[in-house]
């Protein structure tokens, strides 16, 4: 039987001591050679750019769940395909752990469905659920709309107004990514000009499963025409503070893109697909 003597048994316990003191410092991205933030946000060690998909935040879960919930939204993982594990690790340079939590954040958001062991795919929506969700997100939009005319401020409408020309501009062009991320922009800046984080949140926590669809599902020109004009409309009426018929317009303009919205995410759909 082997028997610490007291100076090696005080000097192990000193080294743990200074091990837990170690795990009680705050975390430092420069100790993983991670980019260090400066006051303006700027990168002292390596640019954005040159750093793509890799992901260098303490909690990396989070960020997973952040970059893996814009690929869905950008359509680049669509309706019940499979999420290969092993290719977003390489591309996030993370771990399977984080990225298993993260796959569990956005299956609590319905953005993917977990399969007893097989893993996760993104979800597919019924149409009784699409039907649901545009019900209850265009009358999201419709009430942030009627409070938006209340607070928004002349510098809000101004970059709404500057949002939409670049909208229309990028119509005009046929320059669709453009078009699309400027909708949504328009669309989260009356949200924001509301002021009210309650209605974010859920609004937040239900528009994702759509949003890919809803922002791209202008396919015949009289629906891109509709879409345009009602854009326009919406800012005459934030001009005008006339909350009834903003709040009106913002709830037919989403329900009638709920023929779209039901081909590119309903199961029934995925299925024969």
């Amino acid at each position: 039987m082997n028997v610490l003597k007291p100076g090696r048994a005080l000097d192990m316990q000193r080294d743990t001591q200074a091990d837990r003191r170690l795990d009680r410092r705050p975390w430092r991205p420069e100790r993983r050679g991670c980019p260090i933030q400066t006051e303006t946000g700027a990168s002292a060690l390596i640019s954005t750019t040159e750093r793509g998909d890799i992901i260098a935040r303490r909690y990396l879960h989070d960020e997973a769940a952040d970059r893996l919930r814009e690929l869905i939204l950008a359509g680049e993982l669509e309706p019940r395909s499979r999420i290969n594990e092993m290719a977003l690790c390489t591309r996030f340079s993370i771990s399977r752990t984080p990225l298993r939590e993260a796959i569990k954040l956005l299956a609590a958001e319905g953005l993917l469905e977990l399969l007893p062991n097989r893993g996760a795919r993104v979800a597919a929506i019924s149409d009784v659920e699409i039907d649901e969700i545009i019900e209850v997100v265009a009358a999201l939009e419709g009430a942030a709309g009627e409070l938006a005319c209340h607070h928004i401020t002349a510098r809000e409408l101004e970059a709404l107004t500057v949002l939409t020309a670049d909208m229309v501009e990028a119509w005009r062009q046929k320059d669709y990514p453009r078009y699309f991320l400027r909708n949504q922009e328009i669309h989260a800046g009356i949200m924001a000009a509301a002021r009210n984080q309650s209605l974010q949140t859920v609004y937040n926590s239900l528009s994702g499963r759509v949003q890919r669809a809803r922002y791209s599902a202008h396919k015949t020109p009289p629906q891109w025409s509709k879409a345009i004009k009602d854009h326009e409309r919406m800012l005459e009426l934030l001009a005008q503070r006339d909350s009834a018929r903003l709040g009106q317009l913002l709830r037919e303009h989403l329900r009638s893109k709920k023929v779209i919205i039901a081909a590119a995410y309903s199961e029934e759909t995925a299925a024969v697909a």
